[in-house]
């Protein structure tokens, strides 16, 4: 048996940054997220976050990969989302998604850092944390 922590820290967001995610869509679609991530075997420690965006700290399992994980929680969730009506229009989410490794040490801020998006971003609009998380992390947008 494998004895593995592998904590990774996603961030996606909806089509053209559109505001779909309503307080009532928002807290459907992760009620929604973390029950099929738990048929899936995967397990979602936290997630939140704005009207156009969701943050998830994930660790992953023995076989699991991070793009595998990413396809899997946002493609099922896009298709529930358009199977279930709950925007008008067809809803999709952005290609592009980041994943961050976080370390053991700091899981508790990250997860403080996720839970409490809605203030966050009363301070720091989405705009903003994606341009410093391309600078912080070095990505480079092609």
């Amino acid at each position: 048996m494998a004895f593995i922590k592998i904590w990774v820290h996603f961030v996606w967001t909806t089509k053209m940054r559109k505001p779909l995610l309503t307080k009532n869509v928002k807290k459907e679609l992760i009620a929604h997220i973390k029950e099929n991530a738990l048929k899936k075997d995967i397990y979602i420690d936290s997630i939140d976050g704005g009207k156009e965006h969701l943050h998830a700290l994930v660790s992953l399992g023995a076989k699991q990969s991070v793009s595998n994980v990413a396809q899997l929680l946002k493609g099922e969730a896009s298709f529930w989302i358009n199977k279930e009506k709950l925007v008008k229009g067809k809803f999709e989410w952005q290609d592009k998604y980041f994943a961050i490794s976080v370390s053991e040490s700091i899981l508790s801020k990250v997860r403080k850092y996720i839970r409490n998006q809605e203030e966050h971003h009363k301070v720091k609009s989405f705009s903003e944390e994606y341009d410093f998380f391309m600078e912080k992390y070095g990505f480079i947008e092609q």
